[in-house]
């Protein structure tokens, strides 16, 4: 079978990085390639995380102290101001777009009663025209009676 690998040894490099090499006596399946992995050069027991840099603390009794707080305070209150005007927009336009829907609504049923109203007109016309008009005597296709008028003045009777 495979031989345990051997310790690995950190060499660190001139970023602070350790890179971790193994050693090149250990087996590795074929095919496949041993990669080295990267590691932080300084690590700590509390989870090597590195330490943040902290902004060194203003006297809270200075005045550059005093007015940084002010001008940061007037920025929230500036910020909070706009945040409340665009919402109270944002509902006064919800409300009229709300008015604007109902107005519309109510021309849709009205435009449909009239639409109602005039097929109805429509149909009864059509109705009308279909009962006035009487198909021919002498059934389908016959042409009408001629007008007699003319032969009787062509005879001279």
């Amino acid at each position: 079978m495979s031989r345990p690998s051997q310790a690995k040894q950190p060499t660190p490099d001139h970023h602070g990085v350790s890179v971790i090499q193994s050693q090149s006596h250990a087996i590795v399946a074929p095919g496949l390639q041993q990669v080295p992995q990267l590691v932080p050069a300084n690590t700590s027991a509390g989870g090597g995380k590195a330490a943040k840099m902290k902004k060194p603390s203003a006297d809270k009794e200075s005045d550059e102290y005093r007015q940084r707080r002010e001008r940061n305070n007037l920025a929230v209150k500036k910020s909070r101001m706009r945040s409340k005007q665009k919402a109270m927009d944002t509902q006064q336009r919800v409300n009229e777009l709300k008015e604007e829907n109902e107005r519309l609504e109510a021309k849709i049923k009205l435009l449909s009663k009239e639409l109602s109203v005039l097929k109805d007109l429509f149909l009864e016309h059509a109705h009308n025209l279909a009962d006035n008009v009487h198909p021919p005597a002498g059934g389908e296709g016959a042409s009408p009676a001629p007008n007699n008028s003319n032969n009787i003045s062509a005879n001279g009777q």
